[in-house]
């Protein structure tokens, strides 16, 4: 789920706000989702890489927001002037940029113990779990196409985490817990809907720079003694995830700015495809055709609902414009 990954990034289906201007270029689109996709694999990929070398996991955090935020700054701040930076939903951007550092740590924790894959499969399930939650946390219509499609998908989560998976259970734990932070991650999103995407993206790597800078004092301690032994590779692998974090997240704000959701839904499930791509080749870790099937499971529940919420609004916008 930023993403969407690891770590920060949205998932598929996951409620977004509404483009700032006209998508008239659906295969830009495509294509700018696509390479997000593989950067924030690679962005999971990097901290998987440098937490085995021995970088503590805050301490990842930190460089990873900060040199996120830093980038944000220096790209916006010349185009966009210091009205960038206002929310006109200060608190509930807070609350976002918590949960996204929460789910950050949490998803890093779960590649710590879990393949790449299979991790960011059942983050797929955030999403789902959105949409079962929308008629208390959102007050929407209940539907039951919802709550089934979640059912579903938490069936395909139960194949990828069976007994003789060979998964570690922390894994497991923590990859479940990051699958309902993500979701958090996506309810807050929608309540700061009326601010623009990159006020968004800046103010998530503020709130994550600014909570693990005050933390740097219980951090360092623990921390200086490994990185003063890390290669000079590893600190620059190290580095990447806080530029692949923000190269990321900018392109999918540009994929969203160029088409509709509903074209982009189903192409955010490729994100499978260059996680498992990409831990195959580092770590040699290839699912299993059961595990294979949990992820199909999965996917195919994000899609199918995906494609009936994208006809339910169809309909009703219609009617709405007669009314009016």
């Amino acid at each position: 789920m930023h993403r969407p990954a690891t770590g920060s990034r949205p998932a598929p289906s996951s409620p977004r706000p509404t483009p700032q201007i006209p998508a008239t270029k659906p295969l830009v689109g495509i294509v700018l989702l696509i390479l997000s996709a593989w950067i924030l694999s690679c962005l999971d990929a990097s901290g998987k890489w440098v937490m085995a070398a021995g970088v503590p996991l805050w301490f990842l955090c930190w460089v990873r927001y900060c040199v996120h935020l830093v980038l944000v700054l220096g790209l916006l701040l010349p185009k966009r002037g210091l009205s960038v930076l206002r929310s006109v939903r200060p608190r509930e951007q807070l609350i976002r940029g918590g949960a996204m550092l929460f789910a950050t740590m949490s998803f890093f924790t779960t590649l710590s113990y879990m393949p790449q894959a299979e991790a960011t499969a059942i983050n797929f399930l955030a999403p789902l779990i959105v949409l079962a939650l929308a008629p208390w946390v959102l007050k929407e219509p209940p539907r039951l196409s919802r709550w089934v499609a979640t059912a579903f998908a938490f069936i395909g989560v139960l194949i990828i985490i069976r007994p003789g998976a060979g998964l570690h259970p922390l894994g497991i734990m923590f990859g479940l817990i990051t699958a309902c932070l993500f979701a958090a991650q996506f309810i807050a999103t929608r309540r700061v809907a009326g601010d623009d995407p990159y006020t968004s993206l800046i103010w998530s790597g503020a709130v994550g720079t600014i909570c693990l800078t005050l933390a740097l004092p219980f951090i360092l301690p623990t921390a200086l003694p490994i990185m003063r032994e890390l290669s000079i590779g590893n600190w620059i692998v190290l580095i990447s995830t806080g530029v692949s974090g923000a190269l990321g997240h900018l392109l999918q704000i540009g994929a969203y700015r160029n088409a509709p959701a509903s074209t982009l839904a189903p192409f955010v499930y490729l994100q499978i495809v260059s996680a498992t791509a990409i831990g195959w080749m580092f770590w040699g870790h290839f699912p299993d055709a059961l595990t294979w099937l949990g992820i199909a499971i999965i996917c195919g529940s994000g899609i199918v609902i995906g494609l009936m919420e994208w006809r339910r609004s169809q309909r009703s916008t219609p009617a709405f414009q007669a009314r009016a």
